[in-house]
């Protein structure tokens, strides 16, 4: 069931064709147009986690570890830090209240801090702040809390904007671990991964004013955030949601495609972000599930390549450079590897060994990894093998939060830290 809003009066009729299209465009070319010292989402610019621009980053440093620039207190929260404009965005939880913050990027210094109430209890008893990092576009940071409120906030200041419960207005489930998608904007519209009922699987909201302007699907939510298929026309993104991938127009909220992608077991969650690559799409879950790649053939995905044997993300989703994809294989309690794999056959070509989870990125030719347990990892990306040239403890453990990577400076959250490094020399 598709239920679509008619676009508010206040937006441009063009809006849901032309300017859309436009947007999209402006989107795409995110890369070359972004400062080098903004990662202003999840993912970095792109949602690719390449970081472009990036100065060459030190093969060692004196010491064995990275100058540390500043560090400050935060609260709970699995949400990663984001950087624009010279500022680093944190959203955390404090007490019985989620906190959106702004600090200084080169000195940490708070430049605003604003609370609003939250009652979110975790049914595992695991950390029970944000899951989804805050993004970033045109002067106003978006935010999606683990108990379903949507909030849109000036940069300047912090005022609020405005705000939509999910959870009250759609009955979005807050599933195993809470609400976890990032928001994506892009030619003003804001794109989530909803899980709410009666058809509000998905959503997109005026990125303006926040108002509804299509639902889509009953699908459950899952852990992943949507993300932009840049060649498609018409403008389409892609949720990866807890049962498989769903193509969706960006107008108007009509499935494009459909593809089925899930554990057979109840307790298992999709929670890495698709990858694209021109018509491809790299899908990858644990559970059993493994990895898929799959082709558009004009109205449908036909698989490439799939198997568990290639690479089984937790939750991490990896990064492709080149003709070659990087990330995490096996479940994050047993100790996972570090893979590199080939983008076009899902041969394996290397394999760390037992590692231990984390997120990865991409900076020029080098690889950057930050553990769960706050061990930096710094390796070239390269297919024949993997040979770390720094591996230094940087913070404390149990870190999950993706990590900020803007113009050598690494940006990171641990239990109880949010830290800045130089990774330059």
């Amino acid at each position: 069931m598709i239920d679509t809003v008619s676009t508010p009066s206040f937006i441009p009729r063009p809006f849901t064709d032309r300017a859309l299209t436009l947007g999209l465009l402006i989107f795409s070319a995110a890369a070359v147009a972004t400062q080098a010292a903004d990662w202003p989402q999840f993912l970095g610019p792109n949602r690719d986690g390449i970081a472009p621009g990036s100065p060459k980053l030190a093969d060692s440093f004196p010491g064995g570890s990275p100058k540390k620039l500043w560090s400050v207190d935060v609260g709970q929260g699995f949400a990663g830090p984001v950087v624009s404009s010279n500022r680093v965005v944190i959203f955390h939880r404090l007490g019985n209240q989620d906190v959106t913050e702004a600090l200084e990027a080169s000195t940490g210094a708070r430049v605003w801090r604003k609370e609003s109430p939250t009652d979110y209890s975790d049914d595992f008893g695991f950390d029970e702040g944000p899951r989804a990092c805050p993004t970033v576009v045109e002067g106003r940071i978006y935010t999606h809390s683990a108990d379903g409120i949507v909030e849109c906030r000036r940069m300047e200041d912090g005022v609020r904007i405005w705000e939509v419960d999910t959870k009250t207005k759609f009955q979005s489930d807050k599933g195993f671990f809470g609400r976890a998608a990032a928001p994506l904007v892009v030619g003003g519209r804001l794109f989530l991964n909803l899980g709410g009922r009666d058809g509000a699987g998905v959503v997109a909201f005026s990125a303006e004013s926040g108002a509804l302007l299509w639902k889509a699907t009953d699908d459950e939510a899952g852990y992943a955030s949507p993300v932009f298929w840049i060649p498609s026309s018409p403008p389409t993104v892609l949720f990866f949601n807890r049962g498989g991938l769903r193509a969706v127009e960006a107008a108007t909220g009509k499935i494009r495609a459909s593809h089925p992608w899930r554990a057979r077991m109840h307790a298992s969650v999709n929670a890495a972000t698709p990858l694209i690559s021109g018509d491809e799409v790299l899908l990858t879950s644990s559970y059993g599930t493994g990895a898929t790649l799959l082709r558009w053939k004009g109205s449908n995905f036909d698989t490439v390549w799939s198997g568990d044997d290639s690479l089984s993300a937790h939750y991490a989703t990896p990064v492709r450079l080149g003709g070659l994809l990087f990330g995490f294989h096996g479940r994050q309690e047993t100790g996972a590897a570090l893979r590199c794999v080939d983008w076009a056959t899902g041969k394996v070509k290397w394999d760390s060994g037992t590692l231990g989870s984390g997120t990865v990125a991409v900076a020029g030719d080098q690889l950057v990894v930050l553990l769960e347990s706050g061990e930096l990892v710094i390796a070239p990306a390269v297919g024949d093998s993997f040979s770390p040239k720094v591996r230094c403890q940087i913070l404390g453990t149990g870190l999950r939060a993706p990590f900020a990577l803007a113009d050598g400076m690494l940006v990171a959250r641990d239990k109880k830290k949010l830290a800045a490094f130089d990774l330059r020399h």
